[in-house]
């Protein structure tokens, strides 16, 4: 009798477990699932939809495409400067990206490593300094701009873009770099290496993981960056994919929605092959972030 009770409790114990992990984490991730990739599948349909399904919900449904097509592919390819703004915003981005990181990870090592009074204000001032709204920046930024003579081009968002990705960068390796043992570098110091040598040779090699995810992070803002390609460039053919894609093919209140559906999913496709490639890395070094 004892036996069958112990039993029955046991598998009620279980199926309360079963169910209270359905419930806290399976259905939320389900929702989450959704959530997230529901744009994608939306943007993919209305990118293969022929014209004539595209607004006409009571013959077909909204969810769905019969007869998929490429004809938005191919007039946003072959018959709209889309192939420009994908080579401008590669060449801002990766740019953009050298830039910051390369500032970053000076700025990180000197107020991890280097020990000075105030570094702690310093980097606490860096990362509020990522907090400033681009709104409020591009306006005198958009001054400097004019005075140096870069007004459209891509040099004018190759050089503000750094304003707002070394913040994060630098607070980003900045927990990286403060994860590394100090005793390598004070080996090396006794050794007869020089902080350049401990820089490039010790710290940078072990902090790869740190590296990757202030890049990723960094390409993907300056990739999706809108507010500053939109003021500071005017021409059709130095616009980035965000305004390109806004601005030449919604035209008073025609939009293309066809072409729209496919300038964005075909522009989200390199950040996400970029994440697929270094999730890995991106995962440890922000956990590594996080945990200092």
């Amino acid at each position: 009798m004892s036996q069958t009770i112990t039993d029955d409790h046991q598998g009620l114990d279980q199926f309360e477990s079963r169910t209270r992990k359905i419930f806290v984490v399976w259905l939320p991730l389900l929702v989450f699932l959704f959530v997230l990739l529901f744009p994608f599948y939306w943007m993919t349909i209305t990118a293969v939809k022929p014209n004539n399904q595209l607004t006409d919900y009571q013959n077909h449904s909204p969810f769905w495409v019969v007869g998929p097509t490429l004809q938005h592919v191919k007039y946003l390819l072959f018959e709209t400067s889309y192939p420009g703004w994908l080579w401008n915003t590669l060449v801002v981005a990766v740019a953009s990206t050298f830039l910051s990181l390369f500032a970053s990870v000076f700025a990180a090592y000197a107020i991890e490593r280097l020990r000075f009074r105030g570094a702690r204000v310093t980097g606490l001032l860096i990362f509020l300094a990522y907090l400033v709204p681009p709104s409020i920046l591009f306006i005198p930024l958009s001054v400097i701009v004019y005075q140096l003579g870069i007004f459209d081009s891509k040099l004018a968002l190759i050089l503000t873009y750094p304003t707002f990705l070394i913040p994060f960068c630098t607070w980003l390796l900045m927990g990286y770099f403060r994860s590394i043992p100090y005793e390598l570098e004070e080996s090396a110091l006794v050794d007869g290496a020089t902080r350049w040598q401990i820089l490039t040779k010790i710290v940078l090699p072990l902090a790869v993981p740190g590296l990757i995810s202030a890049g990723i992070f960094a390409f993907t803002l300056s990739w999706n960056e809108f507010i500053y390609a939109l003021t500071f460039i005017s021409s059709s053919e130095n616009k980035t994919i965000p305004v390109g894609v806004l601005t030449e093919l919604v035209r008073g209140d025609i939009y293309e929605w066809g072409a729209l559906m496919s300038g964005a999913l075909l522009g989200s496709l390199p950040v996400v092959i970029l994440y697929s490639f270094f999730v890995d890395y991106y995962v440890s070094s922000m956990t590594g972030a996080v945990k200092e």
